[in-house]
């Protein structure tokens, strides 16, 4: 069985890691596309944390508004991130496959903005989950990771 806090933690430490490459690219204002998805997966992977730290023992799926639909039964603070969790969730198909696009492909689509955006909402829900994870002792409120 997997210790719940530790699982919680290597989501989190991943999630902060694509987080700075993210700022990253979005400081360069290349890979746009990639940049939209890597803010979603960022996100999500914070939230995943967020539910192992609730004692989840396999938490399967991608869309970040179904996680935070599930969590916020139980803490209802989540209900604080639902609609940065709901604009991510847009970036997880569109950004990589040109059929999720009704014309052109992704690196053509993706915007300035639209990283802007995107890195926004998931700073917001990376906090939200570093508090949460703070409170839940799987880390130190200013922890390096």
């Amino acid at each position: 069985m997997k210790d719940s806090s530790k699982e919680a933690l290597r989501w989190f430490r991943q999630s902060e890691d694509d987080l700075e490459f993210v700022r990253w690219l979005n400081r360069e204002k290349k890979f746009l596309d990639k940049g939209c998805f890597i803010a979603q997966q960022s996100a999500e992977k914070a939230m995943k944390s967020c539910l192992y730290a609730q004692g989840e023992r396999m938490v399967i799926g991608h869309s970040l508004y179904d996680f935070c639909e599930k969590i916020k039964n139980k803490v209802s603070e989540f209900s604080e991130i639902i609609n940065e969790c709901r604009r991510l969730d847009r970036y997880y198909i569109p950004t990589r496959y040109p059929n999720g696009l009704p014309g052109g492909v992704p690196f053509q689509h993706f915007t300035v903005e639209d990283i802007r955006s995107a890195l926004k909402d998931a700073e917001k829900v990376l906090n939200f989950c570093r508090i949460f994870l703070h409170k839940k002792g799987v880390l130190k409120i200013n922890e390096k990771l």
